[in-house]
């Protein structure tokens, strides 16, 4: 399963390198790109997932970790809010993922849905293309000794478009890729 996933990536991925010869990106090869800059939301999805779920063996969430971390622009921040606070805190995407391993509860539950772009892919002065996904979290912690907490919050990922190049047999061969960028809190609510 995951060599066909994999295998699924890789050919977006040539799809995606192949119809873009200039900066533009062709209008009908931006789907290629919006599957990808989807398919790389929903892994995070699974990866907070796995990094917050209590059976999750220490060095099983420190490889999720950075896994994660590779979708990722430098310097990215998530955002955390509480509905006992007004307040959003924003760390460093590591920091983020240890603060959810740590967390105090026995269980912990993390779902995303509603996945979808608000605003269209738009060419920065540096060629990079930046747009806005935004995602529902539920979210739900319980304790053995009682201690429970649900909330639901709505999140817009910033999603960057670069053109980069590796080499291939000796050749040099350009790509668009996409990188999550911050994860702003927009919205929370129980």
């Amino acid at each position: 399963m995951k060599i066909f996933k994999y295998i699924t990536l890789a050919a977006t991925l040539l799809l995606v390198s192949s119809a873009f010869a200039q900066d533009d990106i062709d209008p009908r090869r931006k789907q290629a790109i919006d599957s990808l800059a989807l398919e790389k939301v929903k892994d995070l999805s699974k990866y907070i997932s796995i990094i917050g779920d209590k059976k999750t063996q220490y060095s099983e969430a420190q490889r999720v970790m950075d896994r994660a971390e590779e979708l990722f622009a430098p310097d990215s921040e998530m955002g955390v809010s509480s509905l006992s606070k007004e307040e959003i805190s924003y760390y460093k995407v590591r920091q983020y993922f240890e603060r959810l391993m740590a967390l105090n509860y026995d269980k912990v539950s993390i779902k995303w849905y509603d996945i979808h772009y608000i605003s269209d892919l738009e060419q920065q002065p540096d060629g990079t293309f930046v747009g806005v996904i935004t995602i529902y979290q539920r979210f739900e912690g319980t304790s053995d000794d009682g201690m429970s907490y649900k909330d639901t919050t709505k999140k817009d990922i910033t999603i960057y478009v670069k053109k980069k190049e590796t080499q291939i047999a000796g050749r040099t061969i350009e790509f668009w890729d996409v990188l999550l960028g911050d994860v702003r809190v927009t919205e929370t609510s129980a």
